[in-house]
């Protein structure tokens, strides 16, 4: 039986108050890699513009008049001076707008998420906050935070909608995004070195998940106060 993933448990001050039990489904799954790039190359394709485009001789304007007539001139016979070979003529084989996207099932997506969050794990860049109540928004105690967890790099933060002062204390941090449990992304944990977590997001990484977590799941630290 395969052992149970745990994460580092943290005060909102930084101060490590033990362990908590992580979902074995979403955070203790062998690594897809192949899925994972595959919805990681579907996510960045999606998020081009597709906006580019050029004209093709039958949209540039003029050269509806022959240049010259066909014989006697001695010169190559030409049909238009908005052909492709004319200098501000058409363009061959040009960008049309287009969509890039790319069709990736929700059960792939899944999968992606939960193999990119417990390769994540296995390395211990999971963490876990216990629920934020600051007082007032400050960035200075957000940044406290993750120098007190030992995050260094770059930090995806997962967020519940309630947990606004949090928001607010780590939307201007340089290298730090911000989520809700929701809208978690393969590209977004790839991208991140360190996951935080608050108790209240850990348990809902996806819509569809119902994993809670319980009393049972914490181990407190033995040196600490929890």
């Amino acid at each position: 039986m395969a052992e149970t993933p745990t994460a580092q448990l943290y005060a909102n001050d930084g101060t490590l108050k033990g362990e908590v039990a992580l979902d074995p489904a979403v955070f203790g799954i062998e690594p897809n890699r192949p899925v994972m790039h595959q919805v990681v190359t579907a996510q960045l394709a999606a998020a081009r513009s597709g906006t580019a485009s050029t004209k093709t001789r039958a949209d540039v304007r003029g050269g509806g008049r022959k240049p010259w007539r066909q014989k006697g001139l001695g010169r190559a016979r030409q049909g238009s001076i908005r052909a492709p070979h004319w200098v501000g003529g058409g363009v061959v084989f040009g960008p049309h707008p287009r969509s890039y996207r790319q069709r990736t099932p929700k059960k792939m997506r899944r999968i992606a998420l939960y193999s990119a969050l417990s390769a994540r794990a296995s390395e211990g860049a999971v963490k876990v906050v216990e629920t934020i109540d600051w007082a007032e928004p400050k960035t200075k105690l957000a940044k406290g935070l993750l120098e007190a967890m030992g995050v260094d790099g770059k930090a995806l933060v997962v967020l519940g909608r309630s947990d606004r002062t949090a928001h607010k204390s780590f939307r201007n941090l340089r290298g730090v995004a911000i989520v809700e449990p929701g809208q978690i992304n393969t590209y977004d944990v790839l991208w991140s070195d360190v996951v935080v977590f608050t108790t209240d997001t850990v348990g809902s990484v996806t819509g569809g998940h119902a994993f809670e977590v319980s009393e049972d799941d914490f181990t407190p630290d033995e040196g600490g106060d929890a």
